[in-house]
């Protein structure tokens, strides 16, 4: 017997109203057809974020899943309503694009012998996340924790199907006869399929206990931590960084490919970055972790400009890896373009 199923993952029939917007859907109103669509684009972006591990590409992604489904109206069954059927075309649609190029990495993923260009994995804004809060505790511990930057990373070591079964079977809980129509394939090749996609997990994903620290430390230790964090780089404290690390640190910077390891080369590192430049941190959030955006003063422009999006995870608190995307669009976290002395000194 299949499990129950939260609210969020039920297949919503198209009965009253949504019947009504189908309807006029049908009948050319586009208006009516984003009003049917709406609730679950959201849902749909987020998904495909997980199988391609970009954030643009998940928008690509989703707003053709959305042109394909307005075209093709007259195919959808009433009976088994808008969102499994957009899930079946935007899963479709993400693993065409994962198959069509190699997956996403983080520097301290490369192997010596990776190629020169690189396909870098992208932070996912906490903001396109909102329809979350709505869901169950559990659900909502579910969703919240499959766009985790660690969990993110070890399913592009997956191939694209499975990363889509893996994520129809145990994120969105869909059945597996469900899951093996949508993908247009057999219940024991979705289970075999579930079964590996697991077993490579299981090897590089942390302990899951540890990858929940934000909730475990509550609001007011994340929030001492994150001051006592910013306050450290704009103070030029080196020490204060390197004690908030844990042993095994790691410190990358993508898309530059040099990554660091353990206190003692981050403390070698941080020693050149802290203490030659001014900075200054801005509280973000980004794949449900810890996150900054970090600005270097520039001389020439007399402000504070943008330098690189930090996603830090922590094992209780202490720091264990640092994530630095230089190249992140800083207006997709809700954060400004470049800092004045004066607007610092509000903002903190």
């Amino acid at each position: 017997m299949e499990p129950d199923r939260t609210p969020w993952q039920r297949p919503r029939r198209a009965d009253g109203s949504d019947a009504e917007l189908l309807a006029a859907a049908r009948a050319g109103d586009g208006v009516a057809f984003g009003r049917l669509v709406g609730p679950v684009r959201d849902e749909l972006r987020a998904h495909c974020y997980r199988i391609l591990g970009s954030l643009h590409e998940a928008e690509d992604a989703v707003q053709e899943t959305l042109d394909r489904a307005w075209r093709a109206l007259d195919r959808l069954d009433d009976h088994a309503g808008i969102r499994p059927w957009l899930y079946r075309i935007a899963t479709n649609r993400a693993l065409t694009l994962a198959e069509r190029r190699r997956r996403r990495e983080l520097p301290a993923a490369l192997r010596p012998d990776a190629a020169a260009e690189v396909a870098w994995l992208q932070p996912y804004p906490d903001r396109l996340m909102a329809w979350a809060d709505h869901l169950d505790p559990a659900a909502r511990v579910i969703a919240r924790e499959s766009v985790e930057l660690a969990f993110v990373a070890a399913l592009q070591h997956l191939s694209a199907r499975q990363r889509a079964v893996l994520l129809l079977r145990d994120v969105l809980d869909f059945p597996a006869r469900e899951v093996a129509d949508l993908l247009g394939t057999t219940v024991v090749a979705v289970n075999s399929a579930l079964r590996r996609a697991r077993a490579v997990l299981a090897d590089r994903l942390p302990d899951r206990t540890q990858q929940r620290t934000l909730g475990t430390l509550g609001d007011p230790a994340r929030q001492d931590l994150a001051r006592r964090y910013a306050a450290a780089w704009e103070g030029g404290d080196v020490e204060t960084l390197v004690a908030m690390l844990t042993d095994a640190a790691r410190y990358s910077m993508p898309p530059q490919r040099v990554w660091y390891e353990g206190r003692a080369a981050i403390r070698d590192f941080l020693v050149e970055a802290v203490l030659s430049h001014r900075w200054r941190f801005l509280p973000a959030r980004a794949n449900g972790q810890l996150a900054f955006g970090t600005y270097l003063w520039d001389d020439a422009r007399r402000s504070y400009l943008p330098a690189g999006l930090d996603l830090l995870a922590l094992d209780g608190a202490r720091v264990t890896e640092v994530v630095s995307f230089l190249d992140a669009p800083f207006s997709a976290f809700g954060l400004p373009d470049r800092l004045s002395d004066d607007e610092t000194a509000v903002r903190r």
